[in-house]
């Protein structure tokens, strides 16, 4: 019996049975004996392979949306995770990447090479098309500049008053009126075209304020030329030299409106509204003698 009571309660001679600790990768249960060291936790931000483990990623790593990892399951640290950037390269806009259209840019490429002068002059007047679309991006200070002073040489000879006041003049009086009108036409010539410039972009046009003023320009002073050799031996008043005024403004209207057109993308009725205030102007300064 002592026998009895002293075995009693024991596993008869057995070894004493040890809890199984957990696998690894295993929160112990709530209930674990005292004595016992807890499970290994694993590193904050640690995934496991094919996302059947036990831990998930933590909770500030966000909802589980993040990128893939390469064995499977979610790469916390993937960009455009919370609390991760993303790379961009220099120039990039991360927040339009995609090509969007851009009001008043320029072609990526001009149409043509650059004309000389005598083309560029030529081609205004026999294939203005042409000329106006390929130069569109360029500059023509040189030859407008040059141009535009030689008519206003002329131009004194199309106002009456001034033409008497320089034919009845001595040279040393006459030089003055007339280098003065050629300045005067310059500045005049340079000013509508910034004006023709500034409509035609609030219109909608795209093109580059230098190319449109130094067009103007020459349109101006190349087809009002021939009205003012005229009138150089007729006076301005003369009905013919008066007519030829008027089929020349005519001509300076159409290249004009085709200029505009070509140069800033706009159709025809907005390259002539664009137009209008220099067209008003040149009939009313220059072709009519008010001057």
């Amino acid at each position: 019996m002592a026998g009895f009571r002293i075995g009693r309660g024991r596993d008869n001679g057995a070894p004493h049975a040890r809890p199984q600790q957990p696998p690894y990768g295993q929160q112990a249960p709530q209930g674990q004996p005292y004595g016992y060291p807890p499970a290994p936790q694993p590193h904050p931000g640690q995934w496991t392979q094919g996302g059947g483990g036990a831990y998930d990623e933590p909770e500030y790593f966000g909802d589980g949306g993040g990128a893939p990892h390469p064995q499977g399951g979610h790469d916390p640290y993937a960009a455009n995770n919370p609390g991760h950037t993303q790379a961009f390269s220099v120039g990039e806009d991360p927040y339009n990447p995609g090509g969007t259209y851009r009001a008043g840019s320029a072609p990526a490429a001009p149409v043509g090479p650059r004309l000389h002068w005598k083309e560029l002059l030529k081609g205004i007047l026999l294939s203005p098309k042409q000329t106006f679309l390929q130069m569109r991006d360029y500059t023509m200070w040189g030859p407008a500049l040059i141009v535009t002073f030689l008519y206003g040489l002329l131009a004194v000879f199309g106002f009456e008053g001034a033409r008497e006041d320089a034919i009845n003049a001595t040279l040393s009086n006459a030089i003055p009126i007339v280098l003065t009108t050629a300045v005067a036409m310059v500045l005049l010539a340079f000013v509508l075209g910034v004006v023709t410039h500034a409509l035609a972009r609030q219109l909608g046009g795209d093109g580059a304020w230098q190319p449109t003023v130094g067009l103007s320009m020459l349109i101006m002073s190349l087809t009002d030329a021939p009205r003012l050799i005229v009138a150089m031996f007729f006076g301005g008043d003369a009905s013919f030299v008066q007519l030829l005024g008027w089929a020349t403004w005519v001509a300076a209207g159409a290249l004009l409106t085709l200029m505009v057109s070509r140069s800033h993308d706009l159709p025809w009725p907005k390259a002539l509204g664009a137009s209008a205030i220099q067209l008003i102007a040149l009939l009313s300064i220059v072709k009519l003698g008010t001057f």
